[in-house]
């Protein structure tokens, strides 16, 4: 059995597993029981009344948080040489085509977004079985094949995200860092969860938002009244 440690034993106690707290309070809470000498992310995981494996009830889409996210998202461009300066003047990390494709053939995968345009979408589809797995792949629906390179990268740069839900219903996203104010944690999670909210497939019968958990990198889950995030 992994011993409990100092900080650990501290967090739960102050922590009332069986009780759901509304946001301003599990924002606040978070920022109390992470001990963390590093600025730690906080995550949020909302569980759905929702079958993933049937097409019908598969939910994801994307969000520009209010706030950011508080990271600094690496981006890489994929384009011609004629929507370079474009994606440089927009704060893309990495701007390129075939160099880029090249290294990532040979397993160079150090960025967070990838933004590309339709027209090199060919050579791009190539590196699926890399890019897919790490959730990386470009894909219209996300806005990240496109031809307004600059708003594209602009968006990811203001904290704009992809959501997904996994094949246990749940989806998990970063919502913004400890050292965020509880008001800007919580507006972001009202964001957030709003945006899912629109979502809701047709064909999702019974409850939708079952649960909903925020926590940091390092802390326990503390549980979010669904209502109290509802705009």
């Amino acid at each position: 059995m992994t011993k409990l440690t100092k900080n650990r034993k501290l967090a739960l106690e102050k922590i009332d597993a069986g009780k759901q707290y509304p946001i301003e309070e599990a924002a606040n809470l978070v920022k109390e029981v992470t001990n963390t000498k590093f600025d730690a992310s906080v995550d949020i995981d909302v569980r759905l009344g929702v079958d993933p494996r049937k097409a019908n009830q598969m939910v994801r889409g994307v969000v520009t948080l209010p706030n950011g996210t508080g990271k600094e998202t690496k981006v890489l461009v994929l384009c011609t040489p004629d929507k370079e300066e474009e994606a440089k003047a927009a704060g893309a990390d990495y701007v390129g085509l075939d160099e880029y494709i090249d290294k990532i053939k040979e397993g160079w995968t150090d960025v967070d977004v990838i933004i590309t345009m339709p027209s090199v979408m060919a050579k791009v589809g190539a590196l699926g079985r890399i890019l897919g797995p790490r959730g990386l792949m470009p894909n219209p629906k996300s806005g990240t094949v496109t031809m307004d390179i600059a708003k594209a990268v602009s968006e990811v740069k203001a904290g704009k995200i992809d959501f997904k839900v996994d094949k246990y219903g749940i989806i998990h996203s970063t919502v913004g860092k400890v050292s965020f104010s509880p008001d800007k944690l919580a507006e972001n999670v009202r964001e957030f969860v709003g945006n899912i909210i629109k979502l809701k497939p047709s064909a999702a019968k019974g409850t939708y938002i079952k649960s909903i958990a925020l926590s940091s990198t390092m802390s326990p889950g503390i549980r979010v009244e669904p209502k109290s995030v509802e705009v």
